[in-house]
């Protein structure tokens, strides 16, 4: 449905006064007098740790507006899950706990160190720490971790999470998974060789320089065999962590409390402040901030941003209470390649030059609410994101007033003459898909479709409900047979490399047909390649060049329009302690370092 001009200019004068608010705010600097311990105030979690303390005791209290994907560490795909299980959950390895980008460092968890690599990068050897304990008082041994990474290929039993780790140790696969294993220990996976008890051996068939962020993820958690219980694992994970599952209600909440086995001596990540950890379910957003506002509550568990209502009376009333944080999704629009006249690169690059990108940041919250203008894929926490800029977006973007006005008349007509080349020089139609469920990404179309009619692109904006999308964008067939040419849409990395961020999205190889994400069907076996050069590359700096060049290719290719590298306007509560935010999470606070003031 074409959206009524007057309804979306409200929502951008509503944007641009909340915008304005908070730019007063930065400007006065810190917080108020009432502002909780050293360190706090108005983005205080975004330049350090806010409230610093090692105070132990209370209930950290978060809520969040949906629930789990699962508590099974083996099934999550929800980065606020990821997070989440830290409490309950050990790997081998993890993030570092420091703030930004330090945290994107891998440090020893259940391991005595980082993996001895041998074998020309094919070969990673562990060894497990002393004291390590499941809730029991049982050891955790290199036989659990094992176990628990055979779990991911169980797919037809836990299905969802990364299946990284079974592309990588089993890119044939011939494991069936521990549930139909016919060795006597289930233990069958032959990638994995576990000699004894505190030794972890895996053998790749070929190097992947990424193998140790993938073995970071909850789907590297071990699994007690004799406590897996399948499928209804998700209700009650056995517990390697600081803090075990006392209960947990689906779609009401979930409450954890301390695990009376952990030794803060075995851990070197976990603090464990808190005596309990509790998570309330509310879909109402508005209702949350109230209550965040209010007290209730201490942090918004998904992190993605309070309603426009929420930040206005946050930022005027309680800035102290307030972190505007970078993270490292990137907004963007995926071109379907395979929809006429997207097909043709100059008619997706009429696309990129008559979009008002200016626009598009204010109907999202403005610089600060929304984030920064995005001039392609790489996100800033990516080793290799620079600002390279085909389309002069940020050249024109950084004018104001009537210079703006005039730099975007020149864009348009760069956009004509790019329609003249694909042979549209009167524009076409097009449909743009947009998720219900994420207003601000129907608003975005919409501002979207405001911009493309003024050089004759005519675009309708297609609503459909975020829980099906997998069905819809995420099948090549379907987007096709609907003839959706734009999807409009958002992404963060799986983890902090180029791998971790543009493979699933940009690598023919991945391209499914259910749950696809490569919805541009891009398969240039020059990108291909390019990947599997990046993988066989253990310096992470020159694989940040590689996937620096992948991303200059992407532009250039003009299968997807970046538009925004989010920010949010988060919530601190007073009582919380020891909040920073995490690039490794996605600028989330790394939950596990969390306190509160009793």
């Amino acid at each position: 449905m074409k959206p009524l001009r007057s309804s979306r200019s409200r929502r951008i004068a509503g944007a641009a006064l909340t915008v304005g608010a908070l730019m007063a705010t930065a400007a006065c600097g810190g917080g108020s007098k009432d502002d909780k311990g050293e360190g706090a105030g108005f983005n205080a979690a975004v330049t350090g740790i806010a409230s610093k303390s090692t105070k132990t005791g209370g209930t950290l209290k978060f809520v969040n507006k949906q629930d789990f994907d699962s508590l099974d560490p083996q099934r999550q795909y929800y980065g606020f899950a990821w997070d989440f299980s830290r409490f309950y959950t050990r790997q081998l390895i993890t993030y570092a706990p420091k703030p930004g980008k330090e945290s994107n460092t891998l440090v020893p968890d259940l391991a005595t160190s980082n993996a001895k690599i041998t074998d020309d990068g094919k070969t990673y050897t562990y060894t497990l720490r002393d004291g390590i304990t499941w809730e029991d008082g049982s050891p955790i041994t290199a036989q659990d971790v094992k176990y628990g990474i055979e779990r991911i290929w169980a797919k037809d039993v836990i299905s969802g999470g990364p299946a990284y780790l079974r592309q990588v140790l089993d890119p044939k696969g011939e494991y069936k998974g521990p549930y139909k294993d016919t060795s006597k220990d289930k233990l069958g996976l032959k990638a994995i060789e576990t000699p004894d008890a505190k030794t972890i051996i895996f053998r790749l068939p070929k190097p992947n320089g990424d193998f140790e962020q993938m073995l970071a993820m909850p789907t590297g958690s071990p699994v007690k065999a004799d406590k897996d219980t399948a499928a209804k694992y998700t209700n009650q994970p056995f517990s390697s962590g600081p803090y075990k599952v006392e209960s947990y209600k689906p779609g009401k909440g979930a409450v954890l409390v301390r695990n009376d086995k952990w030794k803060k001596s075995s851990d070197p990540i976990r603090p464990a402040l808190p005596d309990k950890v509790t998570v309330d379910f509310n879909s109402n957003l508005d209702a949350i901030d109230q209550r965040l506002i209010k007290g209730d509550y201490d942090v918004f568990l998904s992190a993605t941003g309070m309603s426009q209502a929420g930040r206005s009376d946050a930022i005027k009333q309680h800035k102290g209470n307030v972190d505007n944080i970078p993270t490292s999704f990137v907004r963007y629009v995926d071109f379907v390649t395979k929809v006429k006249p997207f097909d043709n690169v100059h008619c997706r690059k009429a696309v990129f030059y008559a979009t008002d990108y200016q626009a598009l940041q204010t109907t999202r919250g403005g610089p600060q609410a929304g984030g920064d203008i995005a001039p392609n894929m790489l996100p800033k926490s990516i080793a290799g994101s620079d600002e390279y800029d085909p389309y002069g977006i940020l050249e024109r973007t950084s004018k104001k007033g009537k210079k703006y006005d005039e730099a975007m008349d020149e864009a348009r007509a760069k956009a004509k003459d790019e329609l003249k080349q694909c042979g549209k020089p009167d524009g076409f139609k097009t449909n743009i898909v947009a998720r219900s469920d994420q207003p601000n990404e129907v608003e975005a179309a919409e501002t979207m479709q405001e911009s493309l009619a003024k050089v004759g692109i005519d675009i309708q904006v297609n609503n459909i409900d975020g829980a099906s999308s997998a069905s819809i964008t995420g099948s090549p067939e379907v987007m096709k047979k609907r003839g959706y040419g734009l999807s409009m849409t958002g992404w963060g990395p799986d983890f902090p490399t180029g791998q971790g961020f543009e493979q699933p999205l940009i690598d023919g190889r991945f391209i499914q047909q259910t749950g696809n994400y490569n919805v541009s069907e891009t398969n240039d076996p020059k990108i291909n390649g390019l990947f599997d050069k990046a993988l066989k590359e253990t310096d992470p700096a020159k694989a940040g060049e590689i996937y620096k060049e992948i991303n200059h290719a992407i532009a250039d290719k003009a299968v997807q329009l970046p538009f925004l590298y989010e920010k949010n306007i988060t919530w601190r509560s007073s009582r919380l302690t020891n909040a920073f935010s995490s690039g490794a999470y996605n600028g989330r606070y790394d939950y596990s370092q969390l306190g509160v003031v009793k």
